[in-house]
Formats: structure tokens, C-alpha cells, sequence
């Protein structure tokens, strides 16, 4: 069956900017937006306004060993799960998006310092929204080969109080994490279902 590619009826030039502030700076930004949209059964909408959460664009990658048919995931502490019934998060490696660089530098980079693993070849899975019904910010994902036997110990930078836990595991305990709901971060859960679909040709192309 043919699929068309969707394209939406509106673009960027069907909405009017009245204004933009700054109304918070600090580690994360918040900005308020007044605008004006087009609307589908005609015309244009009133005045809007909304804030939006502004941190920035980030990166992230599940490292698999594909001979191993392991992954490497990472365990740390996330403020916006501080009043969960556990604030430390099992997530894939990932970090925010320096200015000018590219979303594999910043992955091989994480890679290093939050694991201490070497990264291979890389293949992007998804570039997506985290929610932008409030926040700008966009995520790159990726898989990227490793060799899960260096993979281990207690990783960070201090001039970012990062505290991160290696874990090495097989790619199927990994993935009934995902299904028993103990992997809770959107980007870990793309990545590991795109892997059990996509696992056997990875492995084809790198072992």
C-alpha cells in the first residue's frame, strides 16, 4: 500500500508574532509568546498567549553491543521525578546540544563522559518534540556501537554534580523493563522498542 507523505495545511508563515518576553532567566529560560493563528475552517484566531520552557536541544544514544546483544543504560538522579517513589531514572546516554555542535558529537561525547565507552558507527532512530505543547526543545536519538565490556563504574563530570551508575544488560532485559514500566524516560523507550524491531539487521551490518 502507498502512503502519502503528510504536509500540513499551515507553516510558519500562517502565524503572526505580536510580541515575545523573556520572563524568567535562569538555568532554564521561560518565554511568553502573543500570536495569532490561522484557523482550518478559515480566518484567524484571537490573541494568544502562552510561555514556553526554553532549555535547548539535546541528544541521545542507546549503545549496543551487537555481538554481546547487550545495551548500556544509565542510572542518575532527575529533578523532575524528585517526589516520585524514586528519583534516580534508568535512561540511555544523553546530553544537551552545545552551540554549533552536531547531535553525534554530542553523543560520542555523553558517551565518554557519562559511560566510558568508545562509540562506532552510528544510525539515527528519531528526531522529536519532548512536549511541545510548552517546550521548545527538540531530541535527536541514536544507536551507536559499542564494545559493552569497557562498559562500567560510576561516571560524571563534577562541574555538573553528575552522579551517574553504569548498567550492562541483554537487550530483551532491557527491553521488559520498557514493558513492566520501569523505564519511564521517553527517549530510553523509543529507542529500546525501535531496537527489538530493528535488532536483527542492525546486528547484520555490525558483527
Amino acid at each position: 500500500m502507498n502512503f502519502k507523505p503528510f504536509t500540513s495545511l499551515f507553516q510558519s508563515q500562517d502565524i503572526q508574532i505580536e510580541s515575545k518576553e523573556r520572563v524568567f532567566n535562569g538555568f532554564f529560560k521561560v518565554i511568553k509568546y502573543s500570536f495569532k493563528h490561522r484557523l482550518f475552517r478559515g480566518g484567524w484566531s484571537g490573541l494568544i498567549t502562552r510561555e514556553m520552557f526554553e532549555r535547548g536541544h539535546a541528544s541521545a544514544l542507546l549503545a549496543f553491543d551487537a555481538k554481546r546483544d547487550e545495551v548500556v543504560l544509565i542510572e542518575q538522579i532527575r529533578v523532575g521525578a524528585l517526589e516520585h517513589h524514586s528519583p534516580w531514572q534508568l535512561e540511555i546516554i544523553a546530553g544537551m546540544n552545545d552551540q554549533d555542535e552536531s547531535s553525534e558529537a554530542v553523543v560520542r561525547r555523553e558517551a565518554m563522559e557519562e559511560a566510558g565507552v568508545l562509540v562506532g558507527e552510528v544510525e539515527a532512530i528519531s528526531h522529536y518534540y519532548a512536549s511541545s505543547g510548552g517546550c521548545s526543545e527538540t531530541i535527536d536519538v541514536f544507536v551507536g556501537q559499542i564494545d559493552a565490556t569497557t562498559a562500567s563504574g560510576v561516571h560524571g563530570l563534577d562541574s555538573e554534580n553528575e552522579d551517574i551508575k553504569v548498567h550492562v544488560m541483554t537487550r530483551e532485559q532491557a527491553y521488559q523493563l520498557v514493558e513492566s514500566g520501569v523505564i519511564e524516560n521517553g527517549a530510553t523507550i523509543i529507542a529500546l522498542q525501535w531496537l527489538q524491531l530493528n535488532h536483527t539487521k542492525l546486528k547484520q551490518r555490525w558483527c
